[in-house]
């Protein structure tokens, strides 16, 4: 348990570190990301208001200097409530533009601002805009904008941001790495630390553990006095005598319920041990069933089996039947009058699933399933001592479970019933 709790304490400590660097680092290269977008919109915006240019001479004017827009008129008014403050941006840009006509044949093409597109590439660029209706995107590093001109063709000018994209992605790379090492440099630290962190929890889990144990041994032997008396009290009496037929019933369910702790107490502390070796599950599921079947007749209760054959598993034999009885008794002992138990064991792909499936006199909350397997636990009325058992079977079935690397699971699958399930994984699976 507490190397299950330092795991999950390592993990969430880690989830959190890396959801926080991918929210940040994230958000930056967004950040940065929309920045060069919205830089390449404005001259973009600028040259598209110049049919293709910049203004000559290209002089960003002061604030005082901008024109008023008439009122009512949207838009910008030749770029100057953009960004660009700049008057090298004239000589800093590439671009190049192609006007196609409405029949998408190209008209002119424009490349004397750019090296790197020559007009055969530049026309086969604006062919793919036009054909693609679009009026604003990317092509490879080339942010591009078009719009309908007067005659109803469509002039479509291509920005070179290869530079300002070759930065955000140098950024990307680097925070990444960065973050990717200060991830690992974090895991290294929580793993160190962890250990301090849990050893309070460990020392008082050991010690309960602990207590457990050795308290069921020592009331062992009280135990077994009194019933001995019990015994002999019995021996030297004439007729049964009620008291102590109380007196023999209740050390017998004292000392089973001690039993029951401190095999519990040995399974979760990894004491216990296990002769794990072939096992038959579908013989042995299919021997405690006809047992359970006949109480469960007795009853007035059906009993269902579907047991598929050599469903092999790796595991303790003695455990197991305990296992097995647990879920079986369990299943019978809750299920109404008149209600059905079914059991099923099958291959499922490399596990083997055992299903055991009872009514319910109620409808049980998903609230109380979640309790089933805590000590002592008992979701309502029906479920008390007085249908026998304490309390601690269905946790004493997880540890065994567990010890076989298996996982056991309660679930409901309709109203009024409710299913338990174990499921061996590939690695105690016999082939």
């Amino acid at each position: 348990m507490i190397k299950k709790l330092r795991t999950r304490f390592i993990l969430t400590a880690i989830l959190s570190v890396l959801i926080v660097l991918t929210v940040l680092i994230g958000g930056i290269n967004l950040f940065n990301y929309r920045q060069v977008v919205s830089d390449s919109d404005d001259v973009l915006q600028l040259l598209m208001d110049n049919d293709g240019s910049f203004p000559d001479p290209f002089v960003p004017p002061m604030p005082d200097d901008i024109p008023a827009k008439p009122e009512g008129e949207a838009g910008r008014r030749n770029g100057w409530e953009g960004r660009i403050n700049s008057p090298e941006i004239a000589y800093e840009s590439r671009y190049f533009s192609v006007e196609i006509e409405s029949d998408g044949s190209v008209s002119s093409s424009n490349t004397g601002m750019i090296a790197a597109i020559d007009k055969e590439t530049a026309v086969k660029y604006g062919q793919s805009v036009f054909n693609s209706g679009k009026t604003s995107g990317f092509i490879g590093d080339y942010r591009y904008a078009a719009k309908d001109t007067e005659n109803g063709g469509r002039l479509i000018i291509f920005y070179d941001c290869g530079r300002s994209l070759s930065n955000f992605r140098n950024f990307l790379l680097i925070s990444m790495v960065i973050s990717l090492i200060g991830l690992v440099l974090v895991s290294i630290i929580i793993i160190f630390a962890s250990a301090r962190i849990v050893k309070p929890v460990a020392e008082s889990y050991e010690k309960q553990k602990r207590f457990i144990t050795d308290a069921g041994h020592e009331i062992k032997t009280p135990l077994a006095i009194i019933n001995a008396d019990a015994d002999v009290l019995a021996m030297d009496l004439e007729e049964d005598n009620e008291w102590l037929s109380d007196i023999k019933k209740q050390t017998s369910r004292l000392t089973e319920l001690t039993n029951d702790l401190i095999l519990l107490s040995k399974m979760e502390e990894g004491n216990s041990v296990l002769v794990m070796d072939d096992l038959d599950l579908s013989k042995e599921v299919a021997e405690q069933s006809e047992s359970f079947k006949a109480i469960a007749v007795t009853g007035g209760k059906k009993f269902d089996t579907s047991i598929s054959e050599n469903v092999h598993i790796r595991g303790d034999k003695k455990t197991i039947e305990e296992l097995i009885s647990i879920l079986l008794d369990n299943a019978v002992k809750y299920c109404p009058e008149g209600g059905k138990t079914k059991v099923r064991l099958a291959r499922n792909g490399k596990y083997a699933s055992l299903e055991v499936t009872n009514d319910t006199e109620t409808d049980i909350p998903s609230d109380d399933m979640k309790h089933f397997f805590d000590r002592f636990y008992r979701a309502d009325q029906s479920r008390n001592s007085e249908t026998g058992g304490h309390g601690i079977g269905l946790s004493i079935a997880k540890a065994i479970a567990e010890s076989h690397g298996a996982k056991l699971t309660v679930s409901k699958k309709q109203e009024r019933s409710i299913t338990f399930a174990v499921s061996f994984p590939a690695n105690a699976y016999n082939d």
